[in-house]
């Protein structure tokens, strides 16, 4: 039978044997794949703060206040909600300068027209009184238009993979599965802050010239006056013509007669200004001021020792008839002079950067000479620091952007019926106030 016998130098090629090209490329690719081994780590995101909250309380038996300063650290906003819980035995009763209400023990502040816009970084400042009982909590859960004020935390949307490269303990590892994206979640949309509108003239009055008067430096020479002193027949306490009164509450402050610091003569009224909301004293005239007409003149010589602070505080308050009895007040915030209308927060300038700008603060360890005068037949006010009017606090009848388009909305004059100085705090800002040499009047008064 004929034998087939292979030809020399024919041999058939053994596939994967070692040395061959093949088995050279194979063993190659087998260790770059045992060499990188795709771990899938998934990631976490988490959400940055967008508020901070400083809350501080002055309580007493069954009552208590809160200051609350809000600091916006996320995008600028146009308008701003904060949302809070309650104690279960707390119960929301007024606020000032937002506008607060209460639902079970979820509490809701929205700001009011003059404090809505803030930037990154800006704050806004607000308080309220309240009745407790079986303990006043401290808040912990703060909103800022719906989104927790320390952030949250989220699955990141896809994970990331990281690369490994330590030698893998099998020699003919499983090929690692290509990762599946997930399609990201669309994020919350934020709110965008609305632009400002381009104000509609100049919010830059020029000063203009004090009335035309005789100056009266520290007597009570003038025609028209029924309000004149210099507190020369008082000591101790304010008597007669003078009483110390607390309105709405009471606290540390104290109103006494000084004979250590004075503009003229020996004596001057002192105000020692405590700080907390429930703080308020004051020395009030016992004339007669609400026959004063049509013009009401008013002229104090001023001295203090801190500068006007950055939260709301009142030194002189007048009763208005025309708005249901509430004060008509002078003060001062975000460091400089201010007026403010108790009844609906109403501020002049408003408290926007060029409107602050657009007054002055009250110089402090030395005497100014502090005038204004309120028109009662129309909105018309002016007022003045050493003679200078303060372009800021000034009201004409014709809204001014950053000045006074804000006090305008109230369109009735105000009618001034008491005239107090003293000392009123809306967070935890303190002075030392001295007044003398106090004149009110229907005519022009000089310093």
């Amino acid at each position: 039978m004929k034998q087939f016998r292979p030809v020399r130098g024919h041999r058939p090629a053994a596939r994967g044997l070692p040395g061959s090209p093949v088995a050279r490329l194979v063993a190659a690719l087998a260790a770059l794949v045992a060499g990188l081994v795709v771990v899938l780590v998934p990631g976490t995101a988490s959400a940055a703060p967008v508020c901070k909250v400083d809350y501080t309380t002055n309580q007493w038996p069954g009552g208590f206040t809160a200051s609350v300063r809000l600091t916006n650290l996320g995008a600028a906003v146009s308008g701003w909600t904060l949302r809070w819980t309650a104690g279960t035995g707390e119960q929301i009763t007024n606020a000032w300068s937002a506008q607060v209400s209460q639902s079970g023990t979820t509490v809701t502040a929205a700001n009011v027209a003059w404090n809505g816009s803030l930037a990154t970084g800006g704050v806004a400042d607000f308080g309220f009184q309240g009745t407790w009982s079986g303990g006043l909590a401290t808040p912990s859960d703060w909103s800022l238009n719906g989104v927790p004020c320390g952030g949250s935390s989220s699955p990141s949307p896809s994970p990331s993979p990281t690369v490994d490269h330590s030698p893998s303990p099998s020699p003919s590892p499983s090929p690692s599965p290509s990762p599946t994206r997930s399609p990201s979640p669309s994020p919350s949309p934020s709110p965008s802050p609305s632009p400002s509108p381009s104000p509609s003239r100049s919010p830059s009055p020029s000063p203009s010239p004090s009335p035309s008067v005789t100056p009266s430096p520290s007597g009570c020479s003038g025609t028209g006056l029924v309000v004149c002193a210099g507190f020369e027949d008082q000591s101790g306490t304010p008597s007669g013509e003078w009483q110390v009164t607390t309105p709405n509450c009471s606290g540390t402050g104290t109103a006494t007669i000084d004979t250590a610091t004075a503009h003229s003569g020996g004596r001057s009224l002192r105000i020692n200004g405590g700080g907390n909301y429930c703080n308020h004293i004051f020395a009030s005239t016992t004339k007669n001021v609400s026959g004063i007409a049509p013009v009401v003149y008013g002229r104090m010589w001023v001295r203090h020792t801190t500068a006007l602070p950055s939260g709301h505080v009142a030194m002189i308050t007048m009763s208005d008839s025309r708005d249901g009895g509430k004060d008509l007040r002078i003060g001062g915030q975000n460091g400089a002079l201010q007026w403010n209308r108790e009844s609906d927060d109403a501020t002049l300038p408003e408290q926007s950067p060029s409107g602050v700008a657009l007054s002055a603060p009250l110089p402090v360890n030395r005497w100014v000479c502090l005038r204004f005068q309120i028109d009662t037949t129309q909105q018309a006010m002016r007022t003045y620091l050493d003679d200078q009017e303060v372009a800021g606090l000034r009201v004409d009848g014709t809204p001014t952007t950053d000045v006074d388009s804000q006090w305008l909305r109230r369109s009735t004059a105000p009618r001034p019926t008491t005239f107090r100085l003293g000392w009123e705090s809306y967070g935890s800002d303190s002075d030392t106030i001295w007044y003398d040499d106090v004149a009110l009047g229907s005519s022009p008064i000089g310093c």
